[in-house]
């Protein structure tokens, strides 16, 4: 399994994290923050047309080359996985990446809620779960 990138967007679609792992997948600054806009936008509106009740938003989107994994917490921040096609287990990876924002960034004194998170330990505990590939 390959991760390309990963995107955090805070509940008012502002992008407050993003890193690309792989090296042909760089993303330039003011693409990403589109990209983080955009995605809020449209996860949005999924929510607001789907004939499904209760519908929490777009979970997966596949594309011919890639496949973007998305998952909001009860807060409204969205993460944004950006895997190889046919990726298996992102979910799960989702997860344990929400756990590390949860123990590393939401618990840090110095972080201000909703601004770009800049904690090495979240980052280094992110980069070593995508290279171990084991949630």
């Amino acid at each position: 399994m390959l991760f390309y990138s990963l995107y955090v967007i805070n509940k008012s679609g502002g992008l407050v994290f993003n890193r690309d792992y792989a090296n042909f997948a760089k993303v330039n600054v003011n693409d990403a923050l589109r990209l983080a806009s955009i995605w809020h936008s449209l996860h949005a509106i999924s929510c607001q047309i789907s004939p499904i009740q209760g519908c929490s938003g777009i979970e997966l989107l596949e594309a011919d080359t890639f496949d973007l994994h998305s998952f909001q917490t009860l807060t409204g921040t969205k993460f944004l996985l950006i895997v190889e096609k046919g990726s298996q287990y992102v979910p799960m990876y989702l997860q344990k990446i929400y756990e590390y924002y949860c123990d590393y960034v939401l618990k840090n004194p110095f972080y201000e809620i909703e601004q770009v998170i800049k904690c090495d330990l979240f980052e280094e505990e992110v980069e070593s779960l995508l290279k171990s590939r084991a949630p």
